[in-house]
């Protein structure tokens, strides 16, 4: 009878002669993950932004940014339309400068750093928001606005390795 170990071999090779095809596969992973990662995060805020344009968003949209502290003052001042029009845009602006950064690493920590505020304001919208969490559980349970927000939490790191990933490059180049 074989031992598990015989019978399942690890599929990393593990002998100094395989630690260079080891490398050469992470070194693939590595840089399929930060494309990945950065215009995955690219097409998000492209197609929320471009969503934003819309009636239905801009209604969705209004009770989280009425009840924020840091936006609500945004409709004394524009319509419900607007309000949900400038984010758009800024979402959209965003996703621009971080796309650039084969050509502009400068741009492109710009635009995570407009992406790691523009999460922060969405992830606070868990404690403003009224019906983000469900009352009565003794664990944090997300209601339904909750459970549409949480996902800003992996957002928010994709956009912190962005900028820090732009940032790493552009020092590299001034030195």
């Amino acid at each position: 009878m074989q031992t598990a170990a015989q019978q399942y071999p690890n599929p990393i090779p593990s002998t100094p002669f395989d630690a260079t095809a080891q490398h050469a596969l992470a070194s693939v992973l590595e840089r399929a993950g930060t494309a990945v990662s950065r215009y995955g995060l690219v097409a998000i805020l492209l197609l929320i932004g471009g969503l934003k344009f819309t009636h239905a968003e801009a209604q969705g949209i209004q009770p989280l940014v009425s009840h924020s502290p840091f936006m609500s003052w945004m409709y004394s001042v524009l319509s419900v339309q607007a309000v949900s029009n400038l984010i758009g845009l800024i979402e959209i602006g965003v996703a621009f400068l971080m796309a650039l950064r084969p050509v502009s690493p400068r741009a492109s920590f710009v635009g995570s750093v407009g992406a790691v505020i523009t999460f922060l304001i969405t992830l606070s919208f868990l404690i403003t928001t009224p019906g983000a969490f469900e009352a009565g559980y003794s664990y944090p349970r997300l209601g339904g606005t909750g459970q549409f927000l949480i996902k800003d939490l992996a957002l928010l790191g994709v956009s912190i390795w962005t900028a820090g990933e732009a940032l790493t490059h552009l020092e590299a180049n001034n030195r």
